[in-house]
């Protein structure tokens, strides 16, 4: 099995920054991609950025580039997400995606169970 451990949410001021890491662990073969997802109270969980474990590349929504930075550590199968210039809006539950192969062959998409960020004065 695959699981994957959230970690770094937190109560924030507007315009200050918080650093969440996902890392993955189990029967892990290789990592294709690794993100970020969030979902607000009342809405869809939506994208917030991406990255692949192969050349590095990121994918990003348009409400956090600039702000946010998705980067990785393929040695500790682990990916960051760096949130800068917090905004009220920001204030969602952060889930980690992870796209793994396993050791049996198979191809999961698996989810973390979520860190709160709350940005408020």
């Amino acid at each position: 099995q695959v699981q994957l451990v959230e970690a770094g949410g937190g109560l924030v001021q507007p315009g200050g920054s918080l650093r969440l890491s996902c890392a993955a662990s189990g029967s892990i073969f290789s990592i294709y991609t690794m993100g970020w997802y969030r979902q607000a109270p009342g809405k869809r969980r939506d994208l917030v950025a991406t990255i692949s474990f192969s050349d590095g590349s990121t994918k990003y929504d348009d409400s956090v580039k600039g702000r946010f930075t998705i980067s990785r550590d393929n040695a500790a199968n682990t990916v960051y997400l760096q949130m800068n210039t917090l905004k009220p809006e920001d204030t969602a539950d952060y889930y980690c995606n992870a796209h793994v192969a396993t050791m049996m062959g198979a191809v999961l998409d698996k989810w973390g169970q979520g860190t709160l960020v709350t940005v408020s004065s």
